[in-house]
């Protein structure tokens, strides 16, 4: 597979906000997508993490994220809401939309936010953690241009649309699930064909809904669980995109492939859960805890396998990379340099 280098994640964060600024993209949106991106490679999520950040910054110059967005509620209620990003960085309208649903959710118990006009927001993660860290239970959730196959059809029409919870601990920082309702992410397909090498069978299609080996040949992804990812995935979009108002999977314009100018009026939603509405926060926690626990010291059906719950890989990568530095591809460090040779002070 393609070949990686490592990068200090606390010297790339200021010369990342240096690129995004000095494109005239303002501080609050560039602080976002560089805070997204540097958590979500710290956390070993390397397909949303700072591979992005040429991408994001072609989508700044060319004017797909609007530098200077105007946000508006245009509905609001005592626990629903709906935002309007006008086209600005996923980053900062999905943090602007879960600060909503936590301010509403701290009144009556739940609050719900579906975002319209928005762009890609990267990791699901990164907005169900702020508010968990914050003592919330909170789902996150996205839509994305069509890539996985319709069950029993031949062609994709749902994105990867994840689903994403996350919930406060005890002893440990937030329990995480963030997973794609795709067998595999669209990236690892790209990084394939860089390789060129042979995709696994089983984890994408060719243009005639048939299972492919060659991922040039790829044209869209296998769900996950078959019917029952395909399944959430439609669930997500109903979320995201009818609740919005907004363009379903199907009807969004490719992330790569489209017109680097084209604004793709992504949609996405987030619900909040204010714990001590339901029961003692404390007690919650700690009743999670226990559970991860139990789960954790289950006997081994390996050695040399842990007994894991969702969240825990990317924990055990957060402590590696914190000290060991965080990937990019060898391939995606040489646009970094063309962006800011000052880049190169970065490596490990």
């Amino acid at each position: 597979m393609m070949s990686s280098l490592r990068l200090k994640a606390d010297l790339i964060k200021p010369l990342m906000l240096k690129a995004f600024t000095s494109r005239l993209l303002n501080a609050v949106s560039a602080q976002h997508i560089v805070e997204s991106i540097v958590q979500t490679s710290l956390r070993g999520v390397d397909s949303h993490g700072i591979n992005l950040f040429p991408h994001y910054c072609r989508s700044v110059v060319s004017g797909r994220i609007n530098h200077h967005p105007q946000f508006s509620f245009p509905q609001t209620h005592a626990s629903a809401a709906v935002l309007d990003a006008d086209h600005a960085a996923g980053h900062h309208a999905g943090i602007v939309a879960i600060e909503k649903a936590m301010e509403l959710a701290s009144h009556t118990g739940v609050g719900a936010v579906a975002v319209r006009n928005s762009s890609h927001y990267g990791a699901a993660a990164y907005f169900a953690l702020h508010a968990a860290e914050k003592g919330f239970l909170a789902f996150s959730f996205t839509n994305a241009d069509a890539l996985v196959k319709a069950f029993g059809g031949k062609a994709p029409f749902f994105g990867t649309n994840p689903v994403c919870m996350a919930a406060p601990m005890a002893s440990e920082s937030p329990f995480c699930l963030d997973m794609a309702t795709s067998l595999v992410s669209w990236n690892k397909i790209r990084n394939y064909r860089t390789a060129n090498q042979e995709i696994p069978h089983g984890w994408a299609y060719d243009a005639d809904g048939e299972f492919v080996t060659n991922p040039h040949e790829a044209v869209s992804l296998e769900p996950a669980g078959g019917y029952k990812g395909f399944g959430l995935g439609m669930m997500v979009d109903i979320l995201c995109a009818l609740l919005a108002s907004g363009p379903i999977s199907k009807d969004i314009l490719p992330m790569f492939a489209s017109a680097p100018e084209a604004q793709r009026r992504i949609g996405h939603f987030f619900m909040v859960l204010s714990i001590k509405h339901f029961t003692e926060p404390n007690t919650f926690a700690n009743l999670l805890q226990n559970m991860a626990e139990r789960i954790r010291n289950m006997e081994r059906l390996q050695p040399q396998m842990d007994v894991m719950v969702p969240g825990d890989p990317e924990k055990a990568a957060y402590q590696r990379n914190l000290s060991g530095g965080v990937h990019v591809d060898t391939e995606k460090f040489a646009e970094f340099l063309e962006i800011l040779p000052e880049f190169s002070e970065t490596l490990c």
